[in-house]
């Protein structure tokens, strides 16, 4: 888990943008429902609320949340901007749903227009493709964490040099990755 109150990189995103990937808490185990109706588990919501807690406590401020509208990533969502003293608008955008990383890439595109800062809260295999591919700089240990996997309630915070238009593999700064849900 990372520390509490260890915010690296913590700067402005500069002229360009900064991307909030947040992946769903987890998961009631799949066979139970339909996949895009899955609930969250206990320990999913209480993971939620906590990196709610960590958005708040952290210098990172989305201007707008994308959400997969999947049950699991809405309630994820609802659980942590509860958590926010002034949370922003939320858009549920159904090519987030279990999408892959150059749908992802589109609909930020589609939604980043004159914006510094975007959440988006969807799903693996697509969102933790994305951000390995995005993130070609940051810290050693950050990125050696992002390789290794995106846990359930995790954040990685990516700084985009040349904004939403232009999303390129390795373009990313790996600013910070909180684990704290898994």
């Amino acid at each position: 888990m990372s520390p509490e109150t260890d915010f690296p990189g913590t700067g402005s995103a500069g002229p360009g943008s900064r991307l909030l990937l947040v992946r769903h808490a987890k998961a009631e185990p799949k066979g139970r429902t339909e996949d895009f109706d899955r609930k969250l588990s206990p320990r999913g919501r209480a993971d939620a609320a906590e990196t709610g807690r960590w958005l708040e406590r952290s210098p990172y401020r989305p201007e707008l949340v994308l959400c997969s509208p999947a049950r699991r990533a809405r309630k994820t969502w609802r659980l942590a901007e509860r958590e926010l003293s002034d949370p922003p608008p939320t858009v549920y955008d159904e090519r987030l749903y279990n999408a892959a990383p150059n749908a992802l890439v589109t609909t930020l595109a589609d939604h980043g227009a004159g914006l510094g800062v975007l959440a988006l809260v969807g799903h693996n295999p697509g969102l933790h493709q994305l951000a390995a591919g995005l993130c070609g700089q940051g810290p050693p240990h950050l990125l050696e964490q992002l390789r290794a996997g995106f846990p359930t309630a995790g954040v990685a915070v990516v700084d985009l040099p040349e904004g939403w238009t232009e999303l390129a593999p390795g373009r990313g700064t790996l600013v910070a990755f909180w684990t704290g849900g898994e």
